[in-house]
């Protein structure tokens, strides 16, 4: 038994046999000729009425008198059952899924299209497109491969197919752009342009390749610097803390030490001017009571008394050793001052430097270098 969808092939395949070379379309009245070829009674009709021999427009037999057209009936028989055969066996179709283009004329849910038309412009089923198969007015029309973009092939201005190239314009037209606006122009076929294109997209897409490969190398050759400035800033970081930690902990010791000496200093002078203040609070006290005698005497009214102990208590009591108190600097804090501003301008010198300066890798280890650059 044969299924549907074979019987429709083998319909197919037999309406292509049954086709008149005249029209180019299904046999239609088809008639027979004595070498063997049937055309439509009607295009070989016309045919020979428009030459001045009768021949067969396929073979080019030439017959001596013209020959009685009669309609071929079995051939017509034949013919009509294949009709029918294409008309109610369609092959099976499939709905719309993704990607695929949607014939135009399915009403509810669509089927896929098999063909789309640049002449109408519309996309089509199997069912569908068989008017473009079996009808004379659109068996002339442009069927491609579905294409869901129809507009894009069309001239906006005559809604024609897009068929040549237009090299002065640098455009594609149509047919009726040819003939209206580009006379005069250079103008080539689609196909015959779109090879010189490709020509010169050849030569863009080696240009692309041999960049791409010249940046991935420096990407790459980047990759490999960074690591090993990172790798490098790792180590510097390290030996940095050390060296700063070290300067931190002599900077903190020197303080302690230096604090240390100015507070033994401090308390080496203060006992010694405690000693010299109990002295002089002592001889205080003496001047004191002295001074307190003498007004005592100078104030009183016995003659003979102020004049008997007058002689006593009118000489100062001896001085001694003069008393005085100095601060002795084991250190000069201007010489301080100056060796920690010099100790603060290098600091603020190290942090003006720039590092990680890289320098073209050229040493005998590989290894990549970095510059202090000071500002």
């Amino acid at each position: 038994m044969v299924s549907n969808s074979a019987g429709y092939r083998t319909a197919r395949a037999a309406k292509d046999e049954f086709t008149c070379s005249v029209c180019l379309d299904t046999l239609t009245d088809p008639v027979s000729l004595h070498c063997g070829h049937s055309f439509c009674l009607k295009c070989l009709t016309d045919y020979w009425d428009q030459s001045q021999v009768c021949s067969c427009p396929q073979c080019r037999h030439t017959f001596m008198l013209r020959p009685e057209l009669n309609r071929n009936t079995l051939l017509n028989e034949v013919i009509q059952k294949l009709k029918k055969m294409t008309l109610s066996s369609p092959p099976r179709q499939n709905y719309t899924g993704p990607g695929d283009v949607e014939c135009d004329f399915c009403t509810g849910k669509k089927f896929s299209a098999v063909k789309s038309c640049l002449t109408c412009p519309a996309s089509y089923c199997q069912t569908h497109l068989q008017p473009h198969y079996e009808g004379d007015a659109l068996k002339h029309h442009k069927l491609v491969d579905p294409d869901r973009n129809l507009k894009e092939k069309l001239c906006e201005k005559h809604q024609k197919s897009l068929e040549i190239f237009c090299k002065t314009d640098d455009s594609c037209i149509c047919m009726m752009c040819v003939v209206t606006e580009h006379n005069g122009h250079k103008m080539v076929e689609l196909e015959k342009e779109r090879e010189e294109k490709q020509k010169q997209l050849g030569v863009t897409l080696s240009d692309i390749k041999r960049k791409l490969e010249e940046t991935e190398k420096t990407l790459k050759e980047t990759r490999r610097a960074m690591n090993e400035m990172k790798v490098s800033v790792v180590r510097e970081v390290e030996e940095n803390e050390k060296s700063f930690t070290a300067l931190i902990r002599c900077i903190e010791e020197t303080h302690r030490k230096l604090t240390e000496r100015i507070r033994e200093q401090e308390k080496r002078e203060t006992e010694k001017a405690e000693g010299v203040m109990e002295q002089l609070e002592k001889e205080i006290e003496d001047l004191k009571r002295g001074e307190a005698k003498l007004k005592e005497l100078l104030e009183t009214k016995d003659h003979l008394h102020f004049l008997q102990t007058f002689s006593s208590r009118c000489v100062l009591p001896a001085n001694g050793d003069s008393l005085s108190f100095t601060v002795t600097a084991e250190f000069s804090s201007e010489d301080l001052r100056k060796e920690l501003s010099g100790l603060t301008k290098s600091l603020e010198k190290i942090s003006q430097w720039v590092t990680m300066t890289r320098t073209p890798s050229g040493t005998a280890s590989g290894d990549i270098v970095f510059v202090i650059e000071v500002h």
